[in-house]
């Protein structure tokens, strides 16, 4: 499912215009990414939790030459854990 098809079936189920519900999906992600940007994580009650990972920095090997050693830095990643509800849903 694109993001296209998910703003067609939330204007569907909810008897609002495409453009509407289009608009409320955009502010939900962009109010879900300024969150996870500041830090915070973002729970959907039933859904699931959105929060930021941190990887720390470790060391890896070249690809293209195996026995060249280089240096991943740490970085910070997006991840989802799924709710109660979503995983009964999907199962």
């Amino acid at each position: 499912m694109t993001k296209q098809d998910l703003v067609n079936a939330a204007a569907q189920a909810a008897g609002v215009t495409k453009k509407d519900a289009g608009a409320v999906l955009d502010a939900v992600l962009a109010t879900i990414t300024k969150s996870l940007k500041k830090g915070d994580s973002v729970t959907i009650t039933g859904f699931g939790t959105f929060r930021v990972s941190k990887r720390a920095a470790r060391t890896g090997v070249n690809p293209r030459n195996p026995g060249e050693k280089i240096k991943i830095p740490a970085m910070k990643l997006p991840a989802f854990k799924a709710g109660k509800s979503l995983k009964d849903a999907v199962r």
